[in-house]
């Protein structure tokens, strides 16, 4: 177990000790509410002390708590110590006034401590459960930076608008080899550049899945391990590009930890938002632009509208690669200038951003290989593919839509490269994302790999297809990705 407690720009607490997923004031709340609530079962000549330890204790963290920021997790141990808090305290002022000792018998008081004791115990559940999500350490030989830019397409407008002038914007994160920065650097916010972008998507995300917001209120208190807008790392050469879009109405940040991975691995990521699909989009001049897309329940109008997205989404792929092979050039004014190498690009994407990413690569030849993260191919799938691709997908079920692996199948038997199909055991749509970071370890949520393992898995997996494509490193690569799950290989001309 480690410790690292960052603070924000107001100097609040935001990260919690790993494992646990609270605080040391939210652990020391806890403590002791359970000790103000077990103190009346202590034989008498132990009451005192740990009474007069863990009163001063409860108030002091609960007053440190109401000025730090109090997570709703830890409401329930503070309501528990509340309501213990007289009674242990009680026989201590009446013995010290003079007064009688009064005690309630012990079936009057089993009902009470029982209930301070599961409220108590609640905190460390909910927090369990609902964490501040912890970063995985990138494993490469490089610190991370990254930085967001936003670009406007000149040449196309925007379908989701009614206004004929309105072009399309896309928003950008980037994360690169950077520089060692200090220990004490600012560390990036999870979700978004300021605290505020961070909430702001993450109440549009918590909407988007039906949830109640306040249920994910502790991940905008997440750091990375990326620096905002650190010096790229010096020598090297130019580095190879990877692409990544989202899934429906996902954002540019949701697979956050893999993108420090791989920059860490010497790669430049940029992640996109896709203004009107994803979950709410900040822009430069403070406007939140809002999904718009929606399921109508009606299957085959569901078919149209996807494929009609997946179509805007890859229009944004390209586009974004024109736009950094132009940055890499020196044609936009930028700090990566000259460090860029989109000549080795690599297009993917999770759920829909998968389709798109496998749309993508069919339209822009420049895009050298595909990864398809869990994404069902929508849209057309023709012309076929000719750069090599990979699809992880979690364990196909009888909940799984019956077209899904035909479809992908389909999508990789038609292309004129070797493809790679791996189906990863206990992975299920979200295991894909950060997700198990920070959502409750439910197996049809986010798998059975656990918060440690689907970062790792899914980072490994994807970092070996790339080392082998677009650095043609030497290896194994179907032996490297079939440790990890049941592999299908497709080869030119139907072989598999």
């Amino acid at each position: 177990m480690w410790w690292r407690v960052p603070r924000t720009e107001d100097g609040r607490v935001t990260e919690t000790i790993t494992g646990l997923y609270m605080s040391p004031l939210e652990i020391l709340a806890v403590l002791a509410a359970l000790a103000l609530t077990v103190v009346r079962w202590l034989p008498a000549a132990a009451r005192p002390l740990l009474t007069l330890a863990a009163g001063p204790g409860f108030v002091l963290s609960a007053l440190a708590l109401g000025v730090v920021g109090i997570r709703w997790q830890i409401l329930p141990v503070l309501v528990g110590g509340a309501l213990a808090l007289p009674f242990a305290v009680s026989p201590l002022i009446r013995r010290h006034t003079g007064r009688p000792v009064w005690r309630a018998r012990w079936w009057l008081a089993m009902p009470g401590s029982v209930v301070c004791l599961v409220l108590a115990a609640a905190g460390p559940v909910a927090a369990w459960a609902f964490p501040v999500p912890a970063f995985p350490e990138p494993s490469g030989r490089f610190a991370v930076g990254t930085r967001v830019v936003q670009w406007t397409d000149p040449h196309r407008r925007e379908t989701f608008t009614a206004d004929p002038h309105d072009r399309r914007t896309v928003v950008v994160q980037l994360w690169y080899p950077a520089r060692k920065s200090p220990a004490d650097a600012r560390r990036a916010q999870y979700l978004g550049r300021t605290e505020q972008e961070a909430r702001t998507v993450s109440d549009a995300f918590a909407r988007g899945v039906g949830l109640p917001g306040f249920l994910v209120d502790g991940v905008p208190r997440g750091r990375s391990h990326a620096v905002f807008n650190a010096s790229a790392a010096s020598g090297g050469g130019r580095l190879p590009v990877v692409l990544f879009s989202p899934g429906s109405s996902g954002v540019r940040t949701q697979n956050t930890a893999w993108a420090e991975e791989l920059a860490s691995n010497g790669y430049v990521v940029a992640a996109l938002d896709h203004p009107y699909d994803s979950a709410a989009v900040v822009l430069a001049d403070g406007r939140t632009v809002r999904s718009k897309t929606a399921s109508t329940g009606d299957r085959d109008r569901d078919a149209e509208l996807a494929a009609e997205w997946t179509a805007v989404r890859a229009a944004d792929l390209s586009f974004v690669l024109s736009q950094l092979d132009r940055l890499g050039r020196g044609d936009i004014e930028d700090p990566l200038t000259g460090r860029l190498d989109t000549g080795r690009a690599a297009v993917t994407g999770h759920s829909m951003g998968g389709a798109a990413a496998l749309q993508a690569a069919r339209q822009d030849r420049r895009f050298d290989a595909v990864i398809d993260l869990d994404g069902y191919p929508h849209g057309p799938t023709t012309p076929p593919a000719r750069q090599p691709t990979l699809a992880l997908t979690g364990a196909i079920t009888p909940d799984t839509d019956p077209r899904y692996l035909p479809r992908l199948t389909e999508a990789l038997k038609s292309s004129s490269a070797t493809n790679y199909r791996l189906t990863i055991p206990g992975a299920a749509h979200l295991t894909f994302t950060d997700g198990p970071l920070y959502l409750p370890p439910v197996p049809s949520v986010v798998g059975s790999l656990g918060r440690n393992e689907s970062p790792r898995v899914v980072a490994t997996t994807t970092l070996a297809f790339l080392d082998h494509t677009l650095r043609h490193m030497p290896g194994d690569l179907a032996g490297a990705l079939s440790a990890h799950g049941d592999l299908s290989v497709y080869r030119p001309g139907g072989t598999q």
